[in-house]
């Protein structure tokens, strides 16, 4: 085994205060509900988590080291970007062997010593499955391009030229520019829906079918809990090659926008759902499938969960793009989710690997220490499934790139100085203050990206040791998401529903003969307000609370439910009394 590095033996230590507290709760059982329902899912993007073989990216060592740190924390599940075996064209999401673990990550055998660490530390793994495409450099696509009799020509998207040549129609990838390229060995044109190195596998074959679950068998074997699958939208294209309808305006990349009609979110895609499900569903555990689909609306996520017999947690983009704060916007987005008519359990995030971090999101450049903490209120105690993104505990930054030669990301590369890419999001885990590489690589190691400056004092071992820092608050609120009835399996009420201003719900949950209720109100604007709850259909005149978890607030004081005032973007947990 390698030797852990200095810095990372010491960035250890330093949050020994924190591990040395006590284990948190695992996840109750609540009436028999699957243990998603009532989990905490953190992303890992492994490239930035921590580095122990001293090369500056991320491992799997690293991972391992760290489980101790998020199960005190209060995660019950991670989920890691792909570290499949990949040439990096779009950072693991080009998969070259969907069976094995890059080199640059380490070895299947680390891979099963995490799962040994992850079993210890009551974590569960979530693998990331990229079922739409390939890698070009796949064995699959290498056979596949070699020939039009090669048995695997129909794994992929093959098609003449146009009658009058180029491209068989104008179908464009995600990224601009057309969606075909030419092979000039064979003469046909194959399909990527992304870049032109991630060629779309031909989910109307049963071989790709039969292959691609047989993948999803290897890594259950393996005992991992689930799935988050990407791009799962785009699996299917329309045979019949129709044109995509144009829209106003163009993109970034100076083509037109496009309007992806044949090729997103076909019915076919469902088929696939119910199938994968099934699978999963054969496995002890409730193996968990998550979604990334951008859906346009409520109906649209409603249908991924089919009639239960689909996907359990579909990513709600809805709610995680909304940027900006409003409660009226909010309200109605969390109530649309709420009362979707499928009667799926709801799932939240704000950020991930593919979008500016929230700090930056949300903030107004003066508030947005305080606006993070508000934040955070609203992810863990909304009823449903809340998914953080590494860093996020400690209000880590967007920090984008601001010469082209330190780009990393292709889509910057390619889209600059308009699109930046997204390194930014992807910047190196901040555990100490110890520069310039903060705990995540020994300093004399150059880091596949910049640790930001900001890692100085936004750091786990600095934020650990002040109570009222944004790590600790995260700490409290996943503290309550463990031990207390209304937030793990309460309903959701909400209240003042006319406010402009002030978000404001309620979890509540019947335990023995008493009713255990939560009141959450958030302030999403810059001044301070007052909300009345007392006398309210939730709450009974002189009431009082116990707050619980604030922004602006110690916990432990007793709070008057006749008014609740609440600063500029406060926001308050209350324990009715």
């Amino acid at each position: 085994m390698r030797r852990l590095s200095l810095v990372v033996l010491l960035a250890l230590c330093s949050v020994a205060p924190v591990l040395a507290q006590g284990a948190r709760p695992t996840v109750p059982d609540s009436a028999g509900d699957p243990w998603w329902k009532h989990a905490v899912i953190y992303e890992i993007y492994p490239r930035s988590f921590q580095d122990t073989n001293r090369d500056g990216v991320g491992d799997l060592k690293g991972i391992a080291s760290r489980l101790a740190y998020l199960h005190q924390l209060g995660v019950d599940a991670i989920w890691i970007t792909p570290m499949y075996p990949s040439p990096q064209v779009d950072f693991g999401y080009d998969i070259s062997d969907y069976e094995a673990i890059d080199p640059i990550y380490g070895t299947m055998g680390d891979f099963d010593d995490l799962m040994k660490v992850a079993k210890q530390q009551g974590i569960r793994v979530i693998m990331d499955l990229v079922l739409n495409h390939t890698s070009d450099q796949h064995p699959w696509f290498l056979q596949s391009r070699s020939s039009r009799t090669n048995p695997k020509r129909d794994w992929y998207i093959w098609h003449d030229p146009a009658p009058g040549g180029g491209p068989p129609n104008n179908w464009q990838s995600w990224f601009g520019h057309s969606a075909w390229t030419l092979d000039p060995t064979t003469g046909q044109y194959y399909y990527h829906y992304f870049y032109v190195q991630q060629p779309d596998l031909n989910w109307r074959n049963p071989e790709v079918k039969k292959a691609m679950y047989d993948v999803l068998r290897f890594w259950l074997d393996k005992g991992v809990s689930g799935f988050r699958m990407d791009a799962v939208s785009r699996l299917f294209e329309d045979p019949n090659l129709h044109d995509d309808p144009y829209l106003p305006g163009s993109n970034a990349f100076g083509d037109r926008n496009i309007q992806h009609k044949y090729t997103d979110d076909l019915p076919e895609i469902h088929d696939v759902f119910r199938e994968i499900r099934k699978l999963v569903d054969s496995y002890p555990g409730h193996p968990v499938l998550i979604s990334e689909a951008d859906e346009p609306n409520i109906q649209g996520l409603a249908r991924m969960y089919g009639h239960d017999d689909e996907i359990q947690l579909p990513m709600d983009f809805q709610i995680a793009d909304a940027n900006e704060l409003s409660a009226t916007k909010f309200r109605k987005l969390f109530q649309d989710v709420e009362n979707n008519p499928a009667h799926g359990w709801p799932e939240f995030f704000f950020s991930n690997h593919d979008q500016p971090r929230q700090w930056d999101r949300y903030g107004d450049g003066t508030h947005n220490q305080q606006i993070a903490g508000l934040m955070a209120i609203l992810e863990l105690t909304a009823r449903g499934t809340p998914q953080m993104y590494y860093g996020e505990e400690i209000g880590m930054r967007t920090t984008e790139p601001t010469r082209k030669e330190d780009v990393r990301d292709p889509e910057g590369i390619t889209g600059w100085p308009k699109e930046k890419g997204r390194d930014g999001e992807r910047t190196p885990m901040q555990w100490t203050a110890e520069a310039p590489n903060a705990g995540f690589s020994p300093a004399e190691v150059k880091t596949w990206l910049p640790v930001p400056e900001s890692a100085r004092t936004v750091n786990v071992a600095t934020e650990s040791a002040q109570p009222e820092s944004l790590y600790n608050l995260y700490r409290r609120l996943l503290a309550l998401r463990h031990t207390e009835p209304a937030l793990i399996h309460g309903d959701y009420r909400p209240l003042n529903e006319d406010d402009p201003n002030v978000f404001s719900y309620m979890r509540q949950a019947r335990v023995g003969d008493r009713t255990r209720k939560v009141v959450v109100a958030l302030n999403m604007s810059n001044a301070i307000r007052t909300i009345r709850l007392q006398g309210s259909k939730a709450v009974g005149p002189g009431a009082t609370g116990k707050i619980l978890a604030s922004n602006f607030e110690a916990a432990g004081s007793t709070q008057s439910l006749g008014e609740v005032k609440l600063p500029a973007f406060g926001g308050v947990v209350i324990g009715i009394q």
